[in-house]
């Protein structure tokens, strides 16, 4: 048995969307059959990766390792303190980062981050699936609405890296300031990620709880908040579509989510 964990924006569908191409259905169905177990291993949070549940997956990592489910259960729930979630919002507001907080039930974004998001051109997976998480209307309510429920990840974006300068001081040491490739896309963008949790993590928590050694999961992702999931898992794969530092890490590059990459990987690998 195989566990197989897939990113979702950029990997298992064009980023922001919410509908794997057919060949990537039946490539999970085909895969299960055989007796694998597939898992969705993404930065989104439950509320945005609900859609994607009808496609019946094992499990899943949201909010980037925050929170773990296996076959119906919790195994992991770490959500960030109200301490850190002020320090964090403080600091970056003062700076001019745009944010949006992420809840289990719910995401909070700057009112003003739509303007920033239309200047900003295309390519970067994370900046697409905001782009098209504010203009579809996908659950992405107003700052000023947010009520205090549990935070698990800030969402970042900005102009220049120095303006998360004062954040990265502050909690440093207790989150990861994961930050994608830049100069190409016109904008700083990322997440702040607690250190207690990761996607790696994620997997490694998954594959005790089956008895499965690790050298037997497959991970496919295709930027670099997937990085600690490409790391642990026994077979690392990027897609056509990623971010090339990812692609020079990994162990196998795919065809892109345009392209029935994850369908044709699958193939390869003899996962279905």
């Amino acid at each position: 048995m195989k566990l197989i964990f897939l990113d979702i924006d950029g990997t298992l569908t064009v980023p922001g969307e919410n509908t794997p191409p057919d060949s990537a259905v039946e490539a999970v169905k085909k895969a299960q059959a055989k007796g694998n177990k597939v898992f969705l291993c993404t930065g989104r949070n439950m509320d945005m990766l609900k859609p994607l549940l009808r496609f019946n997956f094992d499990g899943v990592i949201a909010s980037a390792g925050g929170h773990v489910e296996c076959e119906g259960k919790v195994l992991y729930d770490c959500p960030m303190t109200n301490r850190q979630r002020d320090i964090a919002l403080d600091s970056l507001h003062r700076h001019g980062v745009f944010c949006t907080i992420e809840a289990a039930n719910g995401s909070f974004g700057d009112e003003n981050m739509d303007a920033f998001l239309k200047d900003q051109p295309a390519g970067n997976s994370e900046i697409e699936r905001w782009r098209k998480a504010l203009s579809s209307n996908l659950g992405i309510r107003p700052m000023g609405e947010y009520d205090g429920r549990p935070v698990y990840k800030v969402v970042v974006m900005a102009n220049e890296m120095s303006q998360l300068d004062e954040a990265k001081s502050l909690l440093g040491d207790e989150f990861n300031f994961a930050m994608q490739e830049v100069p190409e896309h016109g904008c700083v963008n990322g997440e702040l990620i607690n250190r207690q949790f990761d996607k790696g993590r994620g997997v490694k928590r998954i594959a005790e709880y089956l008895n499965v050694p690790i050298e037997d999961t497959v991970g496919f992702g295709d930027s670099m908040n997937d990085l600690e999931m490409i790391q642990t898992v026994g077979t690392s794969v990027c897609m056509g579509n990623g971010q090339k530092a990812l692609k020079d890490l990994s162990d196998i590059v795919c065809g892109a989510v345009t392209e029935d990459g994850l369908a044709r990987e699958f193939e390869e690998l003899g996962l279905i």
